[in-house]
């Protein structure tokens, strides 16, 4: 069940996007399908559209960034591309945070050995 409500969400998330770009309403479906019908990942079809898409959005990935890195005229997040995925500084800031969530929970499990003492043995062995 929380599976199927995080596909909901991130349907409605790339439902909500493909208002704004078109090519978010594949993903939109694919996600949506799998929030309806989580067997539907087994499907010829389904599984054709996604790879295809993944494909299609590398491809779209590269050539956006070997254009971006030939026609450089100043600092990435000057050109419109580099701004895209970090949004400029503030938002390079946030998402470098998120990255670095998981090290800085590692490191206060890893720290914090009271909480580590009521692991069953197979986990204690993860750290």
């Amino acid at each position: 069940a929380g599976w199927r409500a995080c596909n909901w969400l991130m349907g409605a998330f790339f439902a909500l996007a493909a208002f704004v770009q078109v090519m978010y309403t594949i993903p939109a479906t694919l996600t949506l399908l799998v929030g309806l019908n989580p067997l539907v990942t087994g499907n010829f079809i389904w599984k054709s559209v996604s790879a295809i898409h993944i494909f299609l959005c590398v491809l779209w990935a590269i050539s956006l960034a070997y254009n971006l890195l030939l026609h450089k005229k100043q600092n990435l997040l000057h050109e419109e591309e580099g701004r895209a995925p970090g949004g400029g500084r503030i938002q390079l800031a946030i998402a470098t945070t998120v990255a670095f969530l998981p090290f800085i929970s590692w490191v206060y499990i890893y720290i914090n050995k009271e909480m580590r003492s009521s692991w069953p043995d197979h986990c204690k062995t993860v750290i």
